[in-house]
């Protein structure tokens, strides 16, 4: 039986559990890193930009 993980998933599952133990170091930095960068290929890219930008718009009108 063969499983496919996505790096993305494997990537978010590591950095959710290092900030879970609030590991700090260059090996969280490189996961987070590594994590964004896989995310950016994914179709979740274009919401994210796009709640990016209304929450950047919607900060001028507190």
């Amino acid at each position: 039986m063969t499983l496919t993980v996505s790096l993305v998933s494997l990537f978010g599952l590591v950095l959710f559990f290092l900030l879970r133990s609030k590991t700090l170091g260059w090996g969280s930095a490189f996961i987070a890193a590594m994590f964004g960068f896989f995310l950016a290929s994914t179709g979740a890219s274009a919401p994210i930009n796009e709640l990016t930008t209304a929450v950047i718009n919607a900060i001028p009108d507190l």
